[in-house]
């Protein structure tokens, strides 16, 4: 059996070479380096630049993990000082001065009866942990998510997930799992588009939950995304999750909202369920709670607080680097206000997106909240369905987005069948840097439609 050796960066190596090093000792599942195919020499804030010395905006920000984009010299210096003095980097959940820090800090954002639990440390481990606690709070089985929502990979959180692809070839998935219809405004489930199709399916949740010839019975949890990320940046309307808030408080459904990806101000609120004037009864916080290293906690209401001891435990919940790290996010994001700068650059982006799609057909829809902005990717030409919504184009989709990276601007797509251009900007971005951003993303558009329409 042959033994990899260890091999130093090379000066003079070319991207196609560490790519083509990857593909041989790398499995199939790799992801990102087949839309963006690049390798990453340095990084400093939202520009990310490559072996060769080309630099890129990054719109990726690691998924949503880089609230403060790469490098933020607060958090590098907080890592340097962990390392320098002498603090273990690793403590299960054993208490620190760091760890108190940043629980007294993250608590801060919650209201005084919500606990935290430290899980280990992807977004999925912390649905997982959620749902466990649920059904011990209960005593329940069952579990409403729904339809483009995304909780995760593990078996659980993939039987939560809504995307079929991923779960299609797996067996034996979580049982117990009931979905229901989201909300979204160019995809309306129903079939009506607008405040009718919002209306409905207020109506219809509560109707479900209430009706004793549903077929269901009454489930442990509901866990959704106030802003579905992976599922197409969908905001869920504010009368909808007021109503999901009313109904399980009254049955006594312990209501999970899964801010993994739109939490910490990117929604242009500390949390995106914020929006709706609601309170959760569990949140899951991964990806920025980090500040950029692998973290994940849940807020817990003291009431569903009902675990025993080491009732649910993990290994890496104690990363004391990720939690220095979280320290510095967090005094960032309040006294910088930048849930204040993510809802202004937000909407600028957004405004100027819209300006582009009257020129450029293709780009059905611009939505979101905050730094998280959905571009959908249409085929006009095409009859438009009964609201109005044209049918997906996923030849175009791909185009823009390989037009993007040529262009040096780093961005990832969701939503149904991949046609939905995602920007998840880190939540300090300048005014000159959105003027870049969107700069770079028109002239890739237009590239696009000319190589795919002609």
């Amino acid at each position: 059996m042959s033994v990899h050796t260890p091999v130093h960066p090379i000066s003079h190596a070319t991207n196609e070479y560490y790519l083509t090093r990857q593909s041989t000792m790398e499995s199939n599942v790799r992801s990102y380096p087949r839309k963006l195919p690049l390798a990453i020499a340095k990084a400093q804030g939202i520009w990310v630049t490559d072996v060769e010395g080309n630099d890129y905006l990054d719109c990726l920000a690691g998924a949503g993990t880089l609230a403060l984009g790469h490098n933020h010299p607060a958090v590098k210096q907080a890592l340097y000082d962990v390392l320098q003095s002498g603090l273990p980097l690793h403590t299960l959940d054993i208490t620190t001065p760091v760890k108190d820090a940043f629980t007294e800090s993250l608590l801060s954002f919650f209201p005084k009866d919500f606990v935290l639990q430290f899980c280990g440390p992807t977004g999925a481990d912390g649905t997982e942990a959620a749902i466990k606690l649920a059904k011990t709070y209960t005593g329940r089985d069952n579990v409403i998510a729904f339809s483009g929502g995304y909780h995760g990979m593990t078996h659980g959180a993939l039987a939560m997930t809504g995307n079929l692809s991923a779960k299609e070839k797996v067996g034996n998935l979580m049982p117990g799992v009931q979905f229901m219809p989201y909300p979204h405004e160019y995809r309306c489930p129903l079939g009506l588009g607008g405040e009718a199709g919002v209306d409905a399916l207020t109506y219809y949740f509560e109707n479900f939950i209430e009706d004793v010839e549903s077929g269901v019975v009454k489930p442990a949890a509901v866990i959704l995304e106030a802003i579905q990320g992976e599922g197409g940046v969908v905001p869920a309307p504010k009368k909808w999750l007021q109503k999901i808030r009313e109904v399980t408080a009254k049955h006594d459904i312990v209501l999970i909202l899964d801010e993994v990806q739109a939490g910490f101000a990117r929604s242009g609120k500390m949390f995106a369920f914020e929006h709706a004037d609601i309170v959760p009864d569990v949140v899951v916080m991964s990806k920025a709670v980090g500040g950029g290293l692998p973290l994940c906690v849940l807020a817990i209401n003291k009431k569903f607080d009902a675990w025993a001891p080491a009732g649910h435990t993990g290994t890496f919940r104690g990363n004391q680097l990720a939690m220095a790290a979280s320290i510095q996010v967090l005094a960032e994001i309040r006294s910088k206000n930048l849930a204040e700068n993510a809802r202004i650059r937000g909407e600028f982006l957004r405004d100027e997106l819209k300006k582009i799609a009257q020129e450029f057909p293709c780009i059905g829809n611009v939505r979101g909240r905050g730094l998280m902005t959905g571009i959908e990717i249409v085929d006009e030409r095409k009859p438009a369905d009964r609201i109005g919504s044209y049918p997906a184009d996923i030849d175009m989709a791909n185009a823009i987005q390989r037009a993007c990276f040529d262009n040096k601007l780093l961005l990832e797509k969701g939503g149904r069948g991949g046609t939905v251009i995602r920007l998840l900007c880190p939540i300090n971005i300048t005014a000159d840097e959105c003027d870049a951003v969107l700069e770079r993303f028109k002239k890739a558009v237009a590239e696009a439609v000319q190589k795919v329409r002609g």
